[in-house]
């Protein structure tokens, strides 16, 4: 955490002295190094000095530094597609595979067509700081810290894009509004669970609440479910999922993929500490309504994208119903529940990744082919992309082979045995996945079976890194449906807590 704060802090030194044309490049370098150096401290030192720090504010367990391994790899190939020179934030110098620009250097597209938001690199890695900060958070003010580290820079983010402005800054907006909305409820929460237990430490709490030695007993559960409310806010769950679809659709593509991959990860490795660590004991009280909100989020994730005509709020819904399967898994209460969590938060994240990438690169015109429509034909002009973006959507749909079922079964199988409730909602489960499958069979359809109207959409040449990141996630994809077992293994292994 250390390192991502410090090259933060140098990234915006570097807006502010280096020159304008070297600063691009000076920040892919720098926000990639910190982010794997960050990984290597990790891997070297830090898994064998399990401990809580920082006057028992930060947890340094095995789920902790699991999702912020996770978090670091997944911010990484995130980067490499926002470092694109074609406006992935900013401009489009993208060009047709196959195609060329004579008479243009890469510094003099990216200029001419107003690129100048280097500063996301920065932006990026406070971001990653907060989520790393959130996941490992053993009290609630640390906690609402992370949370507010990991939402601001994301704000800004959504509003980069250069093409469709006013799309990008309605959404930059709406998203404030949601994260304005998250934060306060956990706020408001987090006070009522320090009069209750006269302590935001979650241990203290968690200890409060076995001995029912509580004072004021009546701020208990609306201190629970005001704290969970505001988390999530954060995954996108239904009912406070409202303004996320237009969100993913405004933000620059890469944005959108990075968000989609990392925040979810974080908000649902903070849930987890708080619903484990914290207030599992009155679990009994509040597990019915979010037991609830987990079915009308898979409900309501799955039917709504049918609907959707935009690739990116189709993902986005996608997205809801995902955090609904997700949210199953979660109230398993049990070991091996954690596991199947920390699993498909991972395999999900790489799929996201990797299929954002794949809808930056089709345009037309020189703006994003975002709606449905414009992806039709797409399989014979290109071929490899649409292949390679149907395979994502099958791991989205939880086809046998991918990641997509093996993080589904990870997660389902611990809440069929947890009980009746349990099955309850796994079947509901597999009834969302079924729907959410046909919307995605029918964008495979459109793309190898219906005629295009438009000539003019191409598939555009992707630079090394963002081919890196893009083959980094296919082979995650494909490594973790057909060989999961080192994946399992290692989530497996890191699901306990340090209580």
């Amino acid at each position: 955490m250390l390192i991502v704060a410090g090259g933060a802090i140098v990234g915006v030194l570097v807006e502010a002295f280096a020159p304008r044309r070297q600063r691009h490049g000076i920040q892919v370098w720098l926000t990639t190094g910190v982010l794997v150096l960050a990984l290597v401290a990790l891997l070297v030192f830090s898994w064998d000095a399990q401990t809580v720090t920082l006057g028992g504010s930060v947890a340094i367990d095995g789920v902790a530094l699991f999702l912020q391994g996770s978090l670091l790899v997944l911010s990484a190939t995130s980067v490499l597609i926002m470092a694109e020179r074609f406006g992935g934030v900013g401009a489009d110098a993208f060009t047709p595979m196959g195609a060329s620009t004579p008479g243009s250097t890469q510094e003099d597209v990216a200029t001419r067509a107003g690129y100048a938001t280097s500063e996301v690199f920065p932006l990026t890695l406070f971001a990653v700081l907060g989520m790393m900060v959130f996941v490992s958070a053993n009290d609630l003010i640390t906690m609402f810290v992370g949370l507010e580290v990991l939402s601001l820079p994301l704000y800004v983010m959504t509003g980069l894009s250069r093409r469709r402005r006013l799309l990008s800054q309605e959404a930059a907006l709406k998203y404030f509004l949601l994260g304005a909305f998250s934060s306060a409820f956990f706020l408001f929460g987090a006070a009522l669970l320090y009069g209750y237990a006269g302590s935001s430490d979650l241990k203290t709490i968690a200890s409060t609440i076995s001995t029912a030695s509580g004072d004021l007993e009546g701020l208990l559960l609306p201190g629970v479910v005001l704290t969970l409310i505001g988390l999530l806010f954060k995954v996108g769950a239904v009912p406070f999922h409202s303004w996320t679809p237009d969100a993913y659709q405004g933000a620059p593509t890469p944005v959108t993929g990075f968000m989609a991959a990392c925040t979810k990860l974080a908000a649902f490795g903070a849930i987890l500490r708080l619903t484990y660590v914290g207030v599992g004991a009155n679990r009994w009280d509040w597990e019915l309504g979010v037991a609830a909100i987990a079915a009308l989020t898979m409900v309501v994730g799955a039917v709504l994208s049918v609907t959707q005509t935009d690739v990116k709020r189709l993902l986005a819904y996608s997205s809801v119903a995902h955090a609904g399967f997700i949210l199953v898994g979660v109230l398993a209460f049990s070991e091996a529940a954690i596991g199947g969590v920390l699993f498909y938060l991972v395999a999900y994240g790489f799929a996201t990744v990797a299929a954002f990438g794949i809808i930056a690169m089709v345009r037309q015109g020189g703006s994003e082919a975002s709606h449905l429509s414009q992806w039709a034909g797409l399989g014979r002009r290109h071929p490899v992309v649409a292949g390679v973006f149907s395979f994502l959507l099958l791991a989205f749909a939880g086809i046998p082979l991918t990641s997509g079922f093996t993080a589904k079964y990870a997660a389902f199988a611990p809440a069929v045995a947890s009980g009746t409730s349990g099955v309850v909602l796994v079947v509901i489960g597999v009834l969302a996945s079924a729907v959410t499958a046909f919307v995605y069979v029918r964008l495979i359809v459109l793309m190898y079976f219906t005629e295009s109207p438009d000539d003019d959409v191409v598939a555009l040449t992707p630079s090394i890194p963002s081919t890196i990141a893009i083959t980094v996630g296919v082979l995650a994809t494909v490594l973790a449906g057909v060989l999961p077992g080192l994946a399992l293994e290692a989530a497996s292994s890191a699901s306990h807590f340090l209580l």
